[in-house]
């Protein structure tokens, strides 16, 4: 029985822990990222792999640094014969990926070398691009730079929110797990070597990122919202208030960027750079989402002017 320990943190990793569990390949171990304070009241948060593994008792390992050479040293005691990761959070150096017999795998939510890094499903939904998948990949220094065992793809219908996007390639990992790990732990499936003039990346998230500029194409602004949707949320500045929009679609419509061509119940037409976007569902600061026609309404209201943005 091969003994493997198993590193994530978000809700994304859950499905393979659980496909481990499933083929009879439970971890000894699971490491996972610290409880933080998070939310408008501080409150403590657990990570939805922490939470999995006590329901199913599977020990936790929370180290703030994994560079710690207590945790190193405990690691070194379990003796794994594979670390498996999926969405851990930080990358492993060199003297972590030595300790296993087998080595580290990862599986990425992407088909490498595109998009390796932070962010690969919101770049895959901005980009327009026509597939995505999960690759597993054997780890070694560098960021998702290290040999490919398998990839698994699907094609993207260009109406996926990063949500529903994540919430698929979190399924499809664990099926690729369920199909090619045992034939990997056996040594039954070789790697092959990434295709370094192929590679591009995707750089860590920030807020910033999301705000939306009415000079970019509409087709671009509409792929942007579905990209951002729902972490950190696609947004634009209305006077001083930051605006989250939270579904739209692009149009033919053309006039100055920002400006408003019409705003009632069917949405807010906005022209862009190229074409135009209908803003159909937003949210204004510390409130409910609502309809573009609701927000209309509000701004009616108030005798404010919806001219332009």
């Amino acid at each position: 029985m091969f003994r493997i320990i198993f590193a994530g943190t978000p809700e994304f990793a859950v499905p393979s822990l659980n496909a481990l569990v499933q083929i009879g390949l439970k971890p000894s171990h699971v490491i996972t990222q610290p409880d933080r304070k998070s939310g408008r009241g501080k409150k403590i948060s657990t990570s939805a792999v922490k939470l999995f593994s006590e329901e199913h008792e599977i020990p936790v390992l929370q180290p703030k640094s994994i560079m710690d050479t207590k945790f190193l040293n405990i690691i070194k005691e379990i003796n794994p014969d594979m670390i498996i990761v999926v969405a851990y959070g930080m990358i492993f150096h060199e003297e972590l990926l030595k300790i296993p017999k087998l080595g580290c795998i990862n599986i990425h939510a992407s088909l490498l070398p595109r998009w390796r890094g932070a962010s690969p499903i919101q770049s895959c939904i901005i980009n327009g691009d026509l597939e995505t998948g999960v690759t597993i990949m054997k780890m070694e220094k560098g960021l998702d730079n290290g040999p490919i065992y398998s990839q698994h793809k699907i094609k993207l219908h260009q109406t996926e929110t990063a949500d529903h996007l994540s919430k698929k390639l979190a399924d499809l990992g664990a099926e690729a797990i369920k199909s090619n790990l045992e034939s990997i732990l056996s040594g039954n499936i070789k790697f092959k070597s990434q295709n370094e003039n192929k590679a591009c990346y995707a750089d860590k998230i920030k807020k910033s990122n999301a705000l939306m500029d009415w000079k970019n194409s509409s087709k671009n602004l509409e792929r942007h919202v579905r990209a951002f949707n729902s972490i950190p949320g696609a947004y634009f500045m209305y006077g001083d208030e930051a605006i989250k929009c939270w579904k739209a679609e692009a149009k033919n419509s053309n006039a100055k960027p920002g400006h408003i061509i019409s705003a009632d119940k069917r949405g807010i037409e906005v022209a862009c750079g190229e074409g135009s976007l209908v803003i159909l569902e937003l949210q204004r600061p510390g409130k409910n989402k609502i309809s573009a026609g609701e927000f209309c309404a509000q701004v009616n209201s108030s005798n404010k002017s919806l001219l332009s943005l």
